[in-house]
C-alpha cells in the first residue's frame, strides 16, 4: 500500500423515489482531522453520523463535505389552506358587503390578501430513509476521493524517494571524507599543541592521549550512523499500510538534529557546504511530507 496524499476530491450520488442526494468531499492538508459538514437545514441532525463515517476512512486533513438534494420529494414544504380561517374571512367579508351596501362580489383576490389563510407547512422527513441515501452518496464520494488521494500519494512517494536518494548521496560524500578529515584534524591539533607548549617538558604519551581525545570529540561517525538509521526508517514508513504523515514529520526533525550536530562538530569548509545542501534537501522533504496523511 502506498502513502496517501491529503489533497483530494470526490463526488457521489444516490437516488430514490424522485430525489437524488449528491455528496462532494474536498480534502487538503492539516495536522489533524478537521471536518466541516454542510447539509440542508432539515437534515442537520445527521451531521454527527456523517463525521463518524468520514473519520472511519480519513486519519487527518481538512475535510469539507457538502450535500445537496435534487428533484421533487415529500420533504419539500407544502402550501396549506386553513379552512377555518377561510370561512371566517369569507363570513366577515360578506358581512361587510351586506352592512355597507357594497356592490362588488367577494373574489379570490380578496381572499388571498387575508393573513394566515395560506401557510407554508414544512414536512418532517424520514431520517432513517434519507440516511440510507445520504450514506450511499457519501460512501461513493469518499471512495472517489480516496482514488485521487492514492494517485497523489504515489507521486509523492516517488518524489520523496528521489529526494532521499540525493540526501543519502550527500551523507555518503561526508562519510568518504571522514578518514581524511580525522587525520587532518589530529595533525592540526598536534601542531597547535606543540606550538603552545614549545619549550615545556610534556610526557609524549600523555600528549598523544589528549590529542586523540580532542580529535575524538569531533568524530561524527555516530551522527552518520543515526542518519543511516533514520533513512531506513523513512523508507519503511513509506511502505507501511498505516497513515505515516505524523511519523515522517517527526523523523524530519531528527534528520535536522543530526545534521546540525554533524555540522557543528567539523569546522571544515567542504563539510559546511555539504551541510547546507543536506538542510536544503531536508526542507524539500519536509514540504512534501506535510501533504501525506
Amino acid at each position: 500500500m502506498r502513502p496517501r496524499s491529503m489533497t483530494g476530491f470526490g463526488r457521489g450520488e444516490a437516488a430514490g423515489e424522485g430525489r437524488t442526494w449528491v455528496a462532494e468531499v474536498r480534502t487538503v492538508n492539516h495536522r489533524f482531522l478537521d471536518q466541516r459538514v454542510v447539509l440542508p437545514r432539515l437534515f442537520t441532525a445527521l451531521e454527527e453520523p456523517v463525521k463518524k463515517m468520514v473519520a472511519a476512512v480519513l486519519d487527518r486533513g481538512r475535510v469539507d463535505i457538502t450535500f445537496s438534494l435534487l428533484g421533487l420529494s415529500s420533504i419539500e414544504p407544502r402550501l396549506v389552506v386553513n379552512p377555518s380561517v377561510a370561512r371566517q374571512y369569507h363570513h366577515c367579508l360578506q358581512q361587510l358587503v351586506k352592512d355597507y351596501g357594497l356592490d362588488s362580489a367577494i373574489t379570490l383576490r380578496d381572499m388571498l390578501t387575508c393573513r394566515d389563510l395560506v401557510t407554508m407547512e414544512e414536512q418532517r422527513p424520514d431520517m432513517d430513509a434519507e440516511w440510507q441515501l445520504i450514506s450511499q452518496a457519501l460512501a461513493a464520494a469518499l471512495t472517489d476521493c480516496d482514488v485521487m488521494r492514492e494517485q497523489e500519494g504515489q507521486a509523492l512517494q516517488t518524489d520523496l524517494l528521489d529526494r532521499l536518494a540525493k540526501f543519502a548521496a550527500i551523507v555518503g560524500q561526508i562519510e568518504s571524507l571522514l578518514p581524511e578529515l580525522q587525520q587532518q584534524r589530529q595533525s592540526d591539533l598536534k601542531f597547535r599543541v606543540h606550538k603552545l607548549l614549545d619549550g615545556l617538558d610534556i610526557d609524549p604519551i600523555r600528549l598523544a592521549q589528549e590529542t586523540a581525545l580532542m580529535a575524538d570529540k569531533s568524530d561524527v561517525t555516530e551522527e552518520i550512523t543515526r542518519l543511516g538509521s533514520h533513512m531506513a526508517q523513512f523508507r519503511a514508513f513509506l511502505d507501511s499500510d498505516e497513515p505515516v504523515g505524523r511519523r515522517l514529520d517527526f523523523l524530519m526533525q531528527e534528520f535536522l538534529r543530526e545534521v546540525n550536530t554533524l555540522s557543528s562538530k567539523i569546522a571544515n569548509a567542504r563539510i559546511a557546504h555539504l551541510g547546507v545542501e543536506m538542510k536544503n534537501e531536508i526542507e524539500k522533504l519536509r514540504e512534501q511530507v506535510q501533504n501525506i496523511e
